[in-house]
């Protein structure tokens, strides 16, 4: 059994920092829900890769948020909000990235909640935190890429600053608050009491940081940009060789011995081997440059290999999609599969996935919008001529007992593809479910239980695809919206 099997996550989040975060705890088993607006879908669902499937499953969107079901509820009306209200008072946890106030003005901050459910597991994810002269502010990951320091302590001299490429601060920011969530539910394991977290990406960054933090108050300046080098070890440095780079890290005096070996100089490395870091550095320019010359005999491939087998780490560096073609990665479980075009074993609409990986810079603190629509259906088999099922990431470790560690068990949902199922599950009959669609309350899927529910109540056989056309918003709405709410 899975960690999180008895536990129901609410996922009011967008982009990325927040769904990775739910996306973690989905993996290792929690029934997590995503709520998404009527009008306004998470914008990553047209955001990467893929981002003209009519699906609204853009790559942005698929790489975190497998493992959820999906529900539309419109927060702002009446009847949404008395549905939400019923959500609540069933679920373990409620994450959201809104801006700072954003959920406490309708009617769902933490105060609200827990007179609901008083041992929710509340958690916030925002660019600055809940407190602080710059809480109001709107953030994404280059924002506090820049913000933090992270940019200016990328890339060397010439070079920096330099934003890191993916969004590491929306996923690092994201486990941090999966983390958190985890240790709030096992101290309410026995104290029975909910909390509220408040997760920054600021502090994160900070987090992330930590021996550059440290550095810099002891020296009372950050440490210097040495990119792909290191400031006084010769052999912990990216070099090209006669086919391609390699990044080698023979860090210690035994790994300098080791290397210098391979390198075909036993003597030398065995005059490093007992040095310190400072009596290495002392080597460093002599070093360098022979290094460099004697590594261009060979391709990055061979020499990772002899360096290997000496226990001297390196690495030829690699492109992302070699690194996901090589072996290393098929043996372990980071990367999992689901059929996305046979249902996810619930009865319900496929998501039809388009990849996963390409994230953007965007996430973490905003009140996302976008324009895709989901079209998964009641049993529909889904889009047979899709491309080949990708492989997502889902937990960067893995558990020795069988069936209890992160695994890939549904498909990224389509938008609004859960909103009958869950509704069901909370007492609501297809009677109250048709009204509350027409009413724009919530959304049902764009097919099979959005047109049953609609036939059945008004027998005049309106579509829930005609009454989401009706609803949908332009493109120009949506980015108006996005470019006003977005944090």
């Amino acid at each position: 059994m899975q960690p999180f099997a008895a536990i129901r996550v609410i996922d009011l989040t967008h982009v990325i920092a927040g769904p990775f975060c739910a996306y973690q705890l989905a993996a290792l088993g929690a029934d997590v829900i995503k709520v998404e607006s009527p009008a306004r879908p998470d914008m990553s669902r047209a955001s990467g890769a893929g981002a003209a499937a009519p699906a609204g499953m853009a790559s942005d969107f698929t790489a975190q948020n497998a493992n959820k079901r999906a529900v539309c509820i419109d927060l702002k009306s009446s009847a949404g909000a008395a549905v939400m209200r019923r959500l609540i008072a069933t679920a373990d946890v409620l994450v959201e990235n809104y801006r700072s106030g954003a959920l406490d003005a309708l009617g769902f901050g933490y105060a609200a909640v827990k007179a609901l459910r008083p041992d929710m597991i509340y958690c916030s994810l925002t660019g600055f935190g809940q407190h602080g002269p710059h809480a109001s502010r709107t953030a994404y990951d280059n924002v506090i890429q820049a913000y933090s320091g992270l940019m200016a302590a990328t890339g060397d001299a010439a070079t920096a600053p330099m934003k890191v490429g993916p969004p590491v601060l929306d996923y690092g920011s994201g486990i941090q608050a999966a983390f958190a969530i985890a240790a709030a539910l096992f101290q309410r394991a026995s104290s029975g009491r909910g909390q509220y977290i408040d997760v920054s990406m600021l502090d994160a960054a900070i987090m992330f940081m930590s021996s550059h933090v440290m550095y810099a108050q002891a020296a009372g300046r950050a440490p210097p940009n040495t990119g792909n080098d290191h400031a006084s070890n010769a052999g912990y440095a990216c070099y090209a060789t006669a086919d391609g780079r390699l990044m080698l890290g023979a860090y210690t005096g035994a790994q300098a011995r080791d290397m210098w070996t391979v390198l075909g100089d036993a003597a030398h490395g065995l005059a490093l081997a007992e040095l310190t870091p400072a009596g290495m550095a002392a080597h460093f320019d002599r070093d360098r440059p022979r290094i460099a010359g004697l590594l261009l005999a060979h391709s990055a491939d061979h020499w990772e290999a002899e360096f290997n087998r000496r226990r001297v780490p390196a690495a030829k560096v690699r492109t992302l999609e070699e690194a996901l073609a090589g072996e290393q990665l098929q043996a372990r479980t980071v990367l999992q599969t689901v059929d996305s075009r046979a249902g996810d074993g619930a009865g319900d609409g496929d998501g039809v996935g388009d990849g996963a990986g390409d994230g953007a810079d965007g996430a973490g603190a905003g009140d996302g919008v976008g324009d895709g629509a989901g079209d998964g259906a009641d049993g529909d088999s889904g889009d047979h001529n899709a491309a080949p099922m990708p492989k997502f990431p889902v937990a960067g470790f893995q558990f020795a007992a069988p069936g209890s560690g992160p695994a890939l068990r549904r498909p990224p949902p389509a938008f609004a593809q859960h909103t009958a199922e869950v509704l069901r599950e909370l007492g609501y009959d297809d009677a109250e479910l048709a009204r509350l669609h027409a009413a724009g309350a919530i959304r049902l899927a764009a097919d099979g239980e959005a047109d049953a529910a609609v036939a059945g109540e008004t027998g005049a056989g309106e579509t829930a695809a005609g009454a989401a056309v009706a609803r949908k918003t332009t493109a120009a709405e949506t980015e108006t919206a996005d470019t006003a709410a977005a944090s």
